[in-house]
């Protein structure tokens, strides 16, 4: 019997389905522990045998004592061991075709490895030589230094490096580790024993998860523990640091008395994800200003021509953050532009929401998820994020349900909650 296969209709439009009747489940990860305690965070899955591993350890700017430590000491990592120069090292890694990337922020600091999977044998050893003997020779801490002032001194006569700087001093303090930023001089006081000392007690001895994605090796495990299940996975003490933010309010600073653009921005200071309004408020915030069709763009950039984007958002930070508008405009706009923004806020504290926008903004963040998880890379980021913010699948289901079910009057009450302007910084850089 021949079955006939009926073909569609062409001049019927298929059926759109709203991303938010889309049902999304974040694939579990599955959990591995090393001989020393470490954990693994897996996802096996994609088509293409290729696969990415990262090291996060405990040892971002936050456990430094002296500023550009810990940036530098992860940017050392790669610069020579023992046994092979820094164009020894990442020629290896380029021989199999992987790429080997160091990475530093405030809490942690990271190193990731994408590669083939058929590899990942020959260049996990590599990775462990890394960790455990790297030099940091004095010629490339020099080069590095030179580099790294030379890329700041052309970063200062940009008025978006500038904001960008001053605002988290206003909202943190100059000396906490959210707020502190380089100056030429740090880079002259850095030490090569200094980079070994920390590299010795956040490396080598020091705490670290991994989180392992793409078409996984059937002996991953022994792999792994062979390579690195004899590390130090000692805890890591976190500092109590304070926020000190600034008294003042409103600035205004000229970095270029001939520049013609202005660097916008204005932020308050919010809790992190453990607060109870933080999934509610990822939604007000998409309507205020997170995506091309928010309130802020259709104003600041549709119908008044201020600026090519204008965007809003809560800092990624673990412990405290805060939340930011950020743009560039013409010199003699920045004040209109901010005025703007202000009545885009007292437009939400005073008028409900209508239905149509906020389904708009509901497709908008569910397709925005629905794209997060397409691919095992992607799905193994978005863990990572809650694993190391101290949180579970919850907080994803939990996302999916707010941003389906809150209420145009649930939105109403967090602008009158968060947005009044006499709790934002406010600072224009010229």
């Amino acid at each position: 019997m021949i079955e006939t296969i009926k073909t569609p209709d062409r001049k019927i439009a298929p059926k759109i389905v709203d991303a938010v009747n889309l049902k999304l489940q974040l694939k579990p990860y599955k959990k591995l522990t090393l001989k020393n305690g470490v954990d693994v965070y897996t996802i096996d899955a994609g088509a293409e045998d290729v696969m990415a591993i990262e090291w996060v350890f405990s040892a971002g700017n936050w456990y430094e004592d002296q500023n550009l430590v810990a940036a530098t000491a992860n940017f050392m990592l790669k610069n020579g061991t023992s046994t092979q120069s820094a164009f020894q090292v990442n020629e290896h890694f380029e021989y199999y075709g992987s790429y080997l990337n160091r990475a530093c922020h405030n809490e942690t600091a990271t190193v990731s490895l994408h590669c083939l999977t058929k590899h990942v044998g020959e260049l996990l050893p590599a990775v462990k030589e890394l960790l455990t003997d790297s030099t940091m020779p004095e010629e490339e801490l020099a080069v590095y230094k030179q580099n790294m002032k030379q890329r700041l001194k052309v970063s200062l006569k940009k008025s978006d490096f500038i904001a960008g700087r001053l605002i988290d001093v206003y909202l943190y303090g100059e000396e906490h580790p959210y707020g502190k930023y380089s100056k030429e001089e740090d880079f002259d006081k850095l030490d090569r024993q200094q980079l070994i000392n920390f590299y010795d007690q956040y490396y080598r001895r020091g705490k670290f998860v991994m989180f392992v994605a793409g078409k996984l090796p059937g002996n991953l495990e022994p792999l792994l523990n062979e390579n690195f299940g004899d590390l130090g996975n000692n805890a890591v003490a976190s500092k109590a640091i304070v926020a000190q933010p600034s008294a003042e309010k409103k600035f205004r600073v000229t970095n270029d008395k001939d520049g013609v653009q202005g660097s916008i921005r204005i932020a308050r200071p919010f809790p992190n994800r453990h607060h109870p309004d933080f999934l509610k408020v990822q939604v007000l915030n998409s309507l205020f200003g997170g995506f091309f069709g928010s309130r802020l763009m259709t104003n600041i950039r549709e119908d008044k021509g201020y600026t090519y984007g204008i965007h809003s958002f809560i800092q990624n930070h673990i412990h405290e953050s805060a939340w930011m508008v950020s743009t560039e405009a013409g010199k003699d706009v920045c004040e209109a532009a901010i005025t703007e923004i202000y009545k885009e806020m007292k437009d939400l504290r005073e008028e409900l929401v209508d239905e149509e926008e906020l389904l708009l903004v509901r497709n908008y963040m569910m397709g925005s998820i629905l794209g997060d998880l397409d691919g095992p890379f992607q799905i193994i980021a978005r863990w990572k994020n809650i694993i190391l913010n101290g949180l579970d699948e919850n907080y994803f289901y939990n996302s999916i349900s707010t941003i389906k079910s809150i209420s145009a009057e649930e939105i109403q009450g967090l602008a009158q909650k968060y947005f009044n302007p006499e709790d934002f910084y406010e600072l224009v850089v010229v």
